[in-house]
């Protein structure tokens, strides 16, 4: 457990002084949440006015509206972590990226990311419908195949933006390289994520405490303000994440490839964020 915080710590800050060198790549997730939100915010007037999930079933028109929502949502995410990824390879073999040159990158790829938003979204879907119909024991199945998928798709952005493949085909590279170099468990990843995740529940508690002693002490306006302030701090960890986690999944997929570590980044320390079977 100490040999896997200690490699993830120094993970993240390797990924952490790629981010430091372009700060501008914290865009692609600020724009991706935005344009996430507009979405939902599209899909609500529809959703609300037909009454498609009243009653916790989804029937054929909710069906249909659910794959299009998980379609968007899923086109606009992956777009904008190609970009991301993308940018995150041109400085991780020297180059010095622009916010433009991520999004040329991703618009190269449209037709990619459209198929794949598409498969990720019958993925998605299939396994909310099935999720709703399953007992407790169901649910923790179902709960482990969405976890088997993430990890079988770990590197099919990094793939997309090297290679010009479908996404089925990219899905079938990422589980070959897991496979073929160190295994099936990305421990790394977890473990980044599990950093952040425990960073973000310090931020949240810290915000809650703040709020309150702040409407003890000096009223609901400054109550507000902090709990604004809170809400701001718990996005720029979200942001802060989604960067790091795009620029790992660019590092790790090149020393999958070619087995040499990006400058800031140990091979030993990428090689050890799998565990072997």
């Amino acid at each position: 457990m100490f040999d896997k915080v200690s490699r993830s710590w120094h993970l993240v800050k390797a990924s952490a002084g790629v981010l430091r060198t372009d700060k501008e790549l914290l865009l692609f997730p600020v724009i991706s949440a935005i344009a996430t939100l507009l979405v939902a915010a599209t899909f609500l007037v529809p959703v609300l006015g037909l009454r498609l999930f009243e009653g916790g079933e989804i029937g054929p028109m909710g069906a249909v509206v659910g794959f299009l929502f998980y379609l968007s949502q899923y086109f606009v995410i992956f777009f904008f972590n190609t970009a991301l990824v993308g940018a995150a390879m041109i400085r991780l073999e020297g180059g010095d990226p622009t916010v433009a040159d991520g999004l040329r990158i991703a618009r190269g790829k449209l037709g990619a990311i459209l198929g794949y938003a598409a498969l990720a979204a019958t993925v998605g879907l299939v396994l909310k419908m099935l999720g709703e119909r399953a007992g407790a024991v169901g649910k923790i199945i179902i709960g482990l195949i969405g976890m088997a998928w993430t990890l079988a798709t770990f590197l099919v952005v990094p793939i997309l933006v090297s290679r010009d493949i479908g996404p089925v085909d990219a899905v079938k590279e990422s589980v070959d390289l897991l496979k073929r170099t160190w295994g099936e468990n990305v421990v790394g990843n977890v473990g980044i994520n599990l950093a952040f995740g425990l960073l973000t529940a310090l931020v949240v508690v810290l915000a809650v405490g703040l709020t309150v002693a702040a409407a003890l002490i000096a009223g609901a306006a400054v109550a507000i303000t902090v709990a604004v302030l809170g809400a701001i701090a718990i996005a720029l960890v979200a942001v802060v994440q989604a960067a790091l986690s795009g620029i790992y999944a660019a590092a790790v997929y090149r020393y999958a490839v070619d087995g040499t570590a990006p400058a800031g980044f140990g091979g030993g320390e990428l090689q050890a964020a799998f565990r072997p079977k």
